[in-house]
């Protein structure tokens, strides 16, 4: 295990205190952590039962790894991680010049990769892209979300806000109707939370495994029989800046458990 890695797993006791936020005042936004079956909160809390520090480990060996016809790996850029991604999560999706619109952390180290690297894009949802969104964002742990709204980026936060009240698919439902108009209600087994997305890329039980916030998108579109979009697209990325927005201040979690 690399040194940097080494640093991960020794952390879980120090950041614990991070989650215990039963203290919340009323009308500030409520992670999902606490939600969550004590069981599960119990075991993000601990890196050393937390599975999906495995994933998170994996990047921080692929952050010091060369690749790309650059011969360049991410530290000969960009230093320790802990020190130049250090509040990098809390920032994104930001808004990002050379394309004239936003740009997520998923897709900004692609274009790292693209760009600096010359190395080939990640698939969206592969091991090697979770474990860098993971290993970047778990930098940010404990940090307020501070999402930037102004200027450029606020023509995309206002779709991003329209798509989340917007009914779709054949249930004719919109995000609101179940983590605004009734989070702390049950549907079915489940207790409906907020919907906020401060620990993302996450570890669901229902899963098994690590996947990143446009992955829950689509599942969430596909429980009311709407058509969903790629991962990565416009409209999945507006609507991660809104709610980024919608949770600014909560602790950034990565990498999270959830039910």
């Amino acid at each position: 295990m690399r040194k940097n890695n080494r640093k991960i797993m020794m952390a879980g006791a120090a950041v614990a205190a991070v989650f215990s936020i039963a203290t919340i005042a009323a009308g500030e936004p409520k992670s999902g952590y606490l939600s969550a079956e004590p069981e599960t909160q119990a075991m993000q809390d601990d890196d050393f039962s937390n599975p999906a520090m495995l994933v998170t480990d994996y990047g921080g060996d692929l952050w010091s790894t060369a690749d790309g016809d650059s011969g360049k790996s991410c530290e000969d850029c960009h230093g320790d991680a802990a020190d130049s991604m250090k509040g990098v999560k809390t920032r994104y999706p930001t808004y990002y010049q050379p394309w004239g619109k936003m740009i997520n952390l998923e897709l900004r180290i692609n274009e790292c990769r693209k760009d600096n690297q010359k190395a080939k894009a990640w698939k969206y949802e592969s091991k090697e892209m979770l474990g860098m969104a993971s290993y970047i964002g778990y930098q940010s742990r404990g940090m307020p979300m501070a999402v930037d709204i102004g200027g450029k980026a606020t023509p995309f936060f206002t779709k991003g806000k329209e798509f989340y009240y917007e009914r779709r698919g054949q249930l004719d439902m919109a995000c609101s109707h179940c983590h605004e108009d009734n989070s702390g209600n049950m549907i079915r087994a489940n207790l409906l939370t907020e919907g906020q997305i401060n620990g993302f890329p996450t570890y669901r039980l229902k899963w098994s495994g690590v996947g990143t916030l446009h992955r829950r998108f689509k599942g969430c579109n596909d429980q009311v029989r709407a058509i969903p979009y790629e991962r990565g697209s416009d409209e999945y990325v507006n609507l991660e800046l809104y709610l980024a927005w919608r949770g600014r201040g909560l602790a950034v979690e990565t990498p999270s458990v959830r039910n």
